[in-house]
């Protein structure tokens, strides 16, 4: 699962398949910015996850 490049925001995901979590690093200029974890089940998060993460990032910078 590689970085999600949008709107000057890096979004690197790291995950642990023994714990079923993981989380979402967001980086801007090269500066991290804030973690957003996440559960999920099964072999990796599904990509439809972490695209979904990424637009509630966005949505909650706009209000």
């Amino acid at each position: 699962m590689g970085a999600i490049d949008r709107d000057g925001y890096r979004f690197e995901t790291e995950y642990s398949v023994i714990n079923q979590t993981g989380a979402i690093h967001v980086y801007q200029e090269g500066e991290f910015i804030k973690e957003l974890p996440f559960s999920f089940t099964g072999e990796q998060p599904e990509p439809a996850l972490i695209e979904k993460m990424v637009d509630k990032f966005f949505q909650a910078r706009s209000h």
